[in-house]
């Protein structure tokens, strides 16, 4: 059977995609913006980061939103730290402390969260939710993008805030930045979300050991139900079910916005700085004429790595599709 791969689409997407290479520890990581995503995000790293993180610096345009997350934060933790009880010792927290927005890019890596345009749970679930937000978020971050531009700055800009790949682009546009220091944060949450009816229904219990997920955090998903014995029909049901899900916990009058938070945001920041696999959105193009695409990737030394497995033609050219989508966007 004919196979393609994934660096087809940018056959020097390696090189293109060199960050500064990561420390082993004592990163110092900024959010900006504590809405419920960024909240959620934070506790996820204050919990999970203790061996990695040595401090976490917060901003929000509101001061006492910060006051209110330092105290909380700090708060928050495990008894007995640095005592001799004879029981294991879980690692220290980061320490939590609000930031000014000078100060703001003053870290080794900045996790954007900021979000003008959440659309209420009551809005029609017939569009997109996602890119309801985009004109509106994109004005936020080009502030953002020149702000770390004027502070020439060297670490990962991280986004997590709707919708994550073209804002990503964005960020390229106005910040200067290399490529490789922006990263976009949404499809960790849609690999969860397939495993979670992978779990349900044993139909597509395949995805759970097989499975892989590509592209944008919103409707040109691909999700594959195994990489090694693709099913095209089967796949696409299960990419429905997953780029709905959020739409399911709208439906019950909530925002989704705690799996994003931490299977998107916490638990691939972290798995990026150690240099683990994980799902996150990587630059693919020339210049800037390319788009931020979300797969399996993991940073090395001084370069980001791509998964490259062989890809049934079906499959890839679903991806190709998200991906041309992506670059007409901007």
């Amino acid at each position: 059977m004919v196979k393609k791969s994934i660096h087809e689409l940018c056959p020097d997407a390696d090189s293109l995609l060199l960050p500064l290479p990561l420390k082993k520890n004592d990163f110092r990581v900024h959010i900006a913006a504590l809405g419920d995503v960024g909240a959620t995000l934070l506790t996820g790293l204050k919990l999970m980061g203790g061996d990695l993180i040595s401090t976490i610096g917060i901003y929000d345009l509101d001061p006492k939103v910060a006051e209110r997350y330092e105290a909380e934060m700090n708060q928050t933790g495990f008894p007995f730290t640095g005592q001799e009880t004879g029981e294991d010792i879980f690692p220290s927290l980061p320490v939590v402390k609000p930031v000014s927005e000078e100060n703001l890019f003053s870290c080794d890596m900045l996790v954007f969260c900021a979000s003008k345009a959440v659309p209420p749970v009551t809005k029609s679930t017939d569009v997109d939710v996602r890119m309801v937000q985009f004109e509106a978020n994109r004005k936020i971050i080009s502030h953002y993008g020149a702000m770390a531009k004027a502070a020439d700055f060297k670490g990962i800009f991280a986004v997590v805030s709707d919708p994550v790949d073209p804002l990503c682009k964005e960020v390229l546009l106005t910040s200067g930045l290399e490529p490789g220091q922006i990263r976009g944060y949404g499809l960790g949450v849609m690999n969860k979300r397939a495993e979670y009816f992978a779990i349900k229904n044993p139909e597509f219990s395949s995805y759970l050991t097989e499975g892989r997920a590509f592209g944008p955090h919103g409707n040109d998903l691909v999700i594959a139900n195994s990489i090694e014995n693709y099913n095209h029909e089967l796949s696409l049901r299960l990419t429905d079910m997953t780029v709905k899900a959020n739409l399911d916990i709208r439906q019950l009058g909530f925002k989704p916005y705690i799996a994003p938070a931490l299977s998107s945001g916490a638990v691939s920041l972290i798995l990026t700085l150690k240099g683990f696999w994980n799902y996150s959105s990587v630059y693919m193009g020339h210049g800037t004429e390319g788009a931020f695409l979300g797969i399996k990737n993991r940073i090395e030394k001084d370069k980001i790595i791509i998964e490259d497995v062989p890809l049934s033609i079906p499959l890839y050219d679903r991806i190709e599709k998200a991906y041309k989508n992506l670059c007409n966007i901007i």
